[in-house]
Order: C-alpha cells, then structure tokens, then sequence
C-alpha cells in the first residue's frame, strides 16, 4: 500500500492544496458577504453559479485539456482559480461574485478531471481500491482543513483571500514537478437521462433531488449560521462535521443496503434527514453546541444518500456501464446543486435563516416517498447479484472522471478515453 501510495504522493499533494483552497475559498464567501450586507439571493446565486460553472467545466474542459495538454492546462486551471481568488478579495459586489464564482466552478472541474484522470492513468487492478480510498480520504481531510482555517483569520479583511490564492497556486508545483506520464485525452461527458431513468428511476430522480439538499446546506449553511448569530469557529465546524459524519456512515449505511432492499435504507435515511431537518427549523435552536450536533446528525444521514442511490443504479446495470453510469448520475445530482440554493435563499429572505431546511425536507420526504413507492414497481435485485457497496463523494468536487477510479469500474470495463461518450448506461437484463 505504501508503494502505491507513493507513487501518486505529488498528485495527492496537489490535490491537496486545491482542496483546501476550495473549502476556504468556499466558506470565506459566505461569511464575507453576510458581514458585507449581501442578500441571501445574492449568496444563493453564488452557490448556482459555482455548479453550473462546473458542471459546464465537466462538458468543455476535456477539449482545452486535449489542446493544450494535461500539465500546461492544469497550470492555466490553478492559476485562474487563485486569481479568482484575489479578485474576491479585492473587489466586493454581488454580481462580480456571482459572475466570478461561476469562472471559478469551471477551473476547478477542469483542475479536478485532470488529477483523476492522471491518477487513474497510475491504477491498476491491484491497486485501484487503495489509490480511490486514499483521493477520498484526502477530498475529505483536504476540504474540512481548508474550512477549517477560516476562525483563524479575519473575514472583514484580504488576509483570507490572500491565503486561498497562495493554496491555489502551491496546488501547480508537485504537477509541475511530477515525473508522471500524461495521461490519456480525456474522455468527452455527455448525458442521456433517459438512459440514466430507465435504468433506475429512483437513482435518476435521487440524485437530483440529493443534489438540490445539498446544494442548498453546502451553500447557504455557513449563511445561515451567521444569520443567527453563532461564532465563526462554530460556523466552521458545524459545515464540517456535517459532511465528515456523512463521510463516516457511508460504510455501515453500505453494508445495511447490501442486505436489504437498497430503496429501504434510501427512503430511511430520506425521511430520517427530512425529520431532523424539520426539528431544526421548528425549534430554532441558537445554542452553537446543539447545532453543531443536530447538524452533524443530519449530515450522517443526508450524506449517505448519494452513495446509496449509486448503488442502487449498480444493482440494475451490466457492470461494463459502471463508468457511463456513475458519470450520468454525477451530472445529475450537479444539476440539483444548481437549484437548491435558488429555492432556498428566498425562503430565507422571506421567513427566517431556519427555511433552509424547508428546501432540504422537501427534497428528502420526497425522496423519501418516490423511493417507497417505487418499491411496488420493482422487484429488488436478488442479494447475490448485487456490487458490493462502495462509498462515493457527495462533494461538488468530484467529476465524471472520479468513476473510472472505482474498483468497480475494472469489471470487464475498458478505459474510456479518446472521444468516447461518458454518460450512456445499457440497461440490466
């Protein structure tokens, strides 16, 4: 394992930095604009922004990474991210940040596809668990250090933002220094939803409505917490945990699904979100403590959904489509990112910072509900024939890309590179 780890240790480090810049950049933001007097539809749209600029990055970076090559235009990705970064910083208006969020999304799916791209050129059969554990652990440790750098400084000045751009350009010297190979073209993404619904309705419209709770809390979290008047170290660490508990109850979450109708644990983990979602928003707590551990809890159930509809997908698809499939339902779940923040904002305008929750209970009970109703539909696939349960990341910084690095993407799979489609599932016998 050591070995292995090794081998990859200047792209994981780069990673790193990206990564961490990523998560300081992306909570800076909201606490700046709150201080500043922005409007919480003006911080949502930031959030909207960010997602559609990745998930365009996602379709139109794999052309400028083929013309220009994959080092020259990581650099070009890095380096326009950590400009974005001080212009944040130095200019302070709410359609520039707008505007300049939706630039940095696009960078960062392009700096993203590149790394996995080049990490997946370095996977084997052998080592392909180890090398996708190891980029999970670090997004996690990566993105959780970077927020949590934000208490240390001070929002109201350049400092932070000095500092996000300093993270973004460490991110170019281990892949500019690396000795590793350059990987295959990237493969051109594209996106069949009727493909991705036949396949499994409830994975398909799962990942939409998981994407529009998710981007809703990843966005208007650190803004609501700021609203009600909680310090900026609770802050940090109530946006943290609550993606780090997610993180941890993955795997037993996983192996409750691998036992069972996988549309159970789903709708469970739906309604179990929905439900502290909706005791939050009714009590109103102000204590800092009880919100940091009631939003933990609802991360580890609002965190988990995305791999378990994953899953669920598998279960019903050739596992030769693993790749096309994951990717397809990556896209999706960017899609829903791009709305929640938008049906989420105005309601925290016009109620109170509470409302984000109303977004979030909508989209999990009705998770919840079309999962339950579902099952009548379907039969389950049988115990036997089902992929083992793998976790996946529920962060916007994953890029169809990241399914190749599966282990499951190596059963009977070839690579897809050179201009082949991501994104077009068979569907299962």
């Amino acid at each position: 394992m050591l070995s292995t780890v090794a081998s990859i240790v200047s792209l994981l480090l780069g990673t790193a930095f990206l990564l961490a810049a990523s998560g300081l950049h992306g909570l800076l933001l909201p606490l700046r604009g709150t201080a500043e007097g922005f409007s919480t539809t003006a911080l949502g749209l930031m959030g909207t922004a960010w997602a559609a600029g990745f998930v365009l990055g996602c379709f139109l970076a794999p052309r400028i990474v083929r013309r220009a090559g994959h080092i020259r235009a990581f650099a070009a990705f890095a380096a326009s991210a950590a400009i974005v970064a001080l212009l944040t910083g130095m200019v302070i208006n709410e359609p520039a940040w707008i505007a300049l969020r939706a630039f940095t999304g696009f960078v960062m799916a392009g700096a993203f596809m590149v790394i996995e791209s080049w990490l997946n050129e370095r996977a084997t059969n052998e080592n392909r668990g180890t090398i996708f554990g190891t980029y999970m652990m670090v997004t996690y440790v990566a993105i959780t250090g970077g927020q949590l750098l934000v208490p240390i400084g001070d929002v109201t000045s350049s400092t932070l933002f000095m500092a996000c751009g300093i993270f973004f350009c460490l991110s170019l010297i281990p892949t500019a220094v690396s000795s590793a190979a350059s990987p295959k073209p990237l493969a051109e993404v594209k996106l069949d939803l009727g493909a991705l619904y036949r396949n499994s309705p409830v994975a398909a419209v799962g990942c939409f409505l998981i994407g529009v709770a998710n981007g809703a809390w990843g966005t208007l979290g650190a803004v609501f917490g700021a609203r009600i008047g909680i310090s900026t170290l609770e802050i940090a660490l109530m946006v943290s945990l609550t993606v780090v508990a997610g993180a941890v109850f993955q795997i037993p979450a996983g192996r409750i699904s691998d036992r069972t109708d996988r549309r159970y644990v789903l709708a469970a983990a739906a309604f179990g979100a929905a439900f502290f979602g909706f005791l939050i928003f009714v009590f109103a707590p102000r204590s800092g403590t009880v919100l940091i551990s009631m939003t933990a809890l609802y991360g580890a159930l609002a965190y988990i959904l995305y791999s378990i509809a994953v899953a669920h997908a598998n279960d019903h698809a050739r596992g030769t489509d693993f790749v096309k499939l994951s990717g397809g339902l990556l896209l999706l779940y960017g899609f829903g990112t791009m709305a929640g923040p938008v049906i989420a904002a105005p309601l925290m305008d016009w109620l109170r910072p509470e409302s984000v929750f109303l977004t979030t209970l909508f989209a999990h009970a009705t998770l919840g509900a079309y999962a339950l109703l579902r099952v009548r539909a379907r039969a389950p696939v049988p115990v036997g024939e089902r992929e083992a349960f793998r976790s996946q990341p529920a962060e916007r910084t994953a890029t169809p890309e990241v399914s190749q690095l599966d282990p499951r993407a190596d059963m009977g799979a070839e690579p897809v590179g050179d201009g082949e489609p991501v994104v077009a599932p068979a569907i299962r016998e």
